[in-house]
């Protein structure tokens, strides 16, 4: 059965003053319907600039995808002409963006910013809009929101503004949705009630789902799959369960041990040694290796290729299965 989304050895890479900037380096996943993906690591391992190569909004230059393809039910739409794309764009996949006062545009109500895009992609009427606006913003469990659908973005709390964005994401029934750190800058209450309403609707559409997170919390609690990114790579991927019981990357085993526990009060959290390395500069070998207390002489030549370690389990690791059996 053919995926959603499908993304195979996806290389981006941004052409800069200070030189090229390997972002992305064969990145590849898919996303069934009714499956939630989350993609995991840290900021600057190309976590969003997979979402906006998939949706066609890098910036070019100096972003360029230099290899791969972005299959939505089967169509390479980096082949597609621009007015194809377009037409996919929102109605075959959409997008939450990280920072919803920034995605919306403050001259603008919040609905006249769902309604434009049903006028011009559905051909509703302004009145038609406006009723469909109301029912979407109801649908997200925003109060009063016959009257709310006149408010400014700035009139909105974070929490209702990433409401409101959701809104508008689902406003032309989209296949797949892609949440870009859905509940940064919220607080914890909030985010659970965003998480909750993402799966409930989720469920009832069938679609398919991508959070892009740092948050292990959160993808403990939602996640069918996880891929686990660092360095524009993905090293890890796994059903959630497996991920979280017994990781087989290194990287992924650090994460996990950074995580407070309830039966470690009072202890240091372990931190990863160093830091990520600079994309313009990536080091040879397994990216990782300068940061890994596993790495011996092979890591810092030879790039892992991503071992199968059962069914739907991959690792980019040469030690994977050591690892894996701890």
């Amino acid at each position: 059965m053919t995926a959603l989304l499908e993304v195979e050895d996806l290389h981006v890479e941004f052409r800069t003053r200070d030189g090229v900037a390997r972002v992305l380096n064969g990145v590849g996943y898919h996303v069934d319907a009714g499956e939630t993906l989350a993609v995991l690591g840290e900021s600057g391992s190309g976590k969003s600039v997979t979402a906006q190569a998939v949706m066609g909004i890098l910036d070019s230059p100096p972003a360029h995808v230099t290899r791969g393809s972005v299959r939505f039910r089967g169509e390479d739409l980096l082949t597609a002409d621009a007015n194809r794309r377009r037409e996919v764009r929102g109605e075959g996949i959409a997008m939450i963006f990280q920072d919803a006062l920034s995605a919306l545009n403050p001259v603008f109500t919040v609905g006249f910013q769902i309604e434009e895009q049903l006028r011009l992609r559905r051909g509703l009427s302004r009145a038609d809009a406006r009723a469909r606006a109301v029912e979407l913003l109801d649908l997200v469990r925003i109060p009063h929101a016959r009257r709310r659908v006149r408010d400014y973005p700035h009139q909105f709390s974070g929490g209702m503004r990433q409401r409101a964005m959701i809104a508008m994401s689902l406003a032309l029934d989209p296949d797949v949705l892609i949440a870009d750190e859905p509940t940064t800058a919220l607080d914890v209450t909030v985010q659970a009630q965003i998480m909750d309403l993402l799966a409930e609707i989720q469920r009832e559409r069938r679609m398919g789902l991508v959070l892009i997170t740092h948050d292990l919390g959160v993808v403990a609690e939602v996640a069918d799959r996880i891929v686990v990114m660092y360095a524009g790579r993905i090293v890890e991927e796994a059903d959630a369960h497996s991920l979280f019981h017994a990781p087989g990357h290194p990287y992924t085993a650090a994460l996990m041990r950074s995580l407070p526990r309830l039966d470690a009060k009072g202890s240091a959290l372990d931190t990863i040694k160093g830091l990520p390395p600079s994309l313009l500069s990536i080091p040879p070998g397994c990216p990782f290796h300068p940061r890994c207390p596993r790495a011996e002489d092979v890591c810092s030549v030879e790039v892992p290729p991503r071992e199968r370690l059962g069914l739907g389990r991959t690792s980019a690791c040469h030690f994977a299965a050591e690892v894996l059996h701890g």
